[in-house]
């Protein structure tokens, strides 16, 4: 498995991971033209030949940037994809020189996992006023805030 930027060629299959997740209202559907527009910010995990997994990275100010529509393939869940795209992602963050990362997400446990702590949406204003105003779940938003320190990533990772 390895984990890529992507390209125009892999927008189809990105869309299609995305929107397997929308239908069941577990994440924010996502248009092919968003996906092509911002094409620059998202990663793939491909195995064989196949793109089994998706997210990106939106950088929202000096010192915060978002994972966004992170996606697995249902037959590649429990195989640790999700991880290291997080930590693909996070290690992109560092290089850009961001010190937070973020994710309004559903899979609290997962993100646990990864070293993220739950927050409150009122610290992230930069999203706020960015994306959540145009969301249709704005005004009953049930998606979890959590963030990670890219330092204590850092330490996190050394001692393993």
């Amino acid at each position: 498995m390895i984990i890529r930027k992507a390209n125009i060629h892999d927008v189809d299959a990105i869309f299609d991971l995305i929107d397997l997740y929308a239908k069941e209202d577990l994440l924010l559907p996502r248009t092919h033209l968003s996906l092509y527009e911002n094409i620059q910010c998202i990663r793939v995990a491909e195995q064989d030949g196949e793109i089994v997994g998706a997210g990106s990275l939106h950088v929202l100010g000096r010192d915060l940037a978002e994972i966004r529509s992170l996606v697995i393939a249902p037959e590649a869940k429990g195989l640790g994809i999700g991880r290291k795209l997080v930590y693909h992602l996070i290690e992109e963050a560092e290089q850009l020189g961001v010190e937070n990362v973020f994710a309004m997400t559903y899979q609290v446990d997962f993100f646990k996992k990864c070293g993220f702590t739950i927050v409150d949406k009122e610290i992230l204003p930069q999203k706020i006023w960015k994306d959540c105003l145009n969301c249709p779940k704005f005004l009953n938003c049930d998606e979890t805030a959590m963030l990670i320190k890219v330092a204590d990533y850092k330490k996190m990772t050394t001692l393993h």
